[in-house]
């Protein structure tokens, strides 16, 4: 039997691996749409790596905060976007502050607030808040449990803070690239 702080600690890495999932899936998503719209391959995140962590961190507030409105799709929808929305402002307003770079822009979009936020794109996060929560979580729990069964939890840990080292080092070099 886990101890509670392993258990709290496994609980912590579970969102950390997560975190990881969703950047990279986030990436992925992002370099698809960029591939169809701009016709070439754009590297759309923030780091260098494979990883969008506005997405990650997205869906983190999606599992956490609002899966308490699973089933309830027209909450779920509503609360989704004014949050997923929020967040992105947000996340848009200090990337613009501290690196003086957009990494995505509005500006053309209907009812856009400083390019950063738009309309439409509200309503993206609301439909993806449904899909999220009724559908990609739940799939992903159920594999991430199967896998996990088959290490063991200090192997998990091992994992995760490679993992958790190789983006902080991203990060930095990112930031620096940036700020050079």
């Amino acid at each position: 039997m886990l101890k509670q702080n392993e258990t709290e600690i496994n609980t912590i890495n579970r969102y950390i691996l997560y975190f990881f999932i969703y950047s990279c899936i986030g990436w992925i998503l992002e370099t698809l749409y960029a591939f169809i719209v701009l016709g070439h391959f754009d590297n759309r995140g923030f780091l260098l790596g494979p990883l969008c962590p506005i997405y990650g961190f997205g869906m983190l507030i999606l599992i956490l905060c609002l899966s308490k409105y699973k089933g309830k799709n027209l909450k779920l929808f509503f609360v989704a976007a004014i949050v997923l929305t929020y967040f992105e402002y947000v996340a848009g307003f200090f990337l613009d502050v501290i690196f003086n770079l957009k990494w995505w822009d509005y500006s053309n979009d209907f009812l856009n607030i400083n390019g950063r936020i738009c309309l439409p794109f509200a309503l993206v996060w609301g439909i993806i808040a449904i899909i999220v929560v009724n559908y990609i979580h739940p799939f992903t729990e159920k594999i991430t449990d199967k896998l996990l069964n088959k290490i063991t939890p200090i192997m998990f840990d091992v994992i995760i803070k490679v993992l958790s080292i190789i983006i902080i080092i991203d990060f930095i070099l990112s930031s620096i690239s940036y700020l050079a």
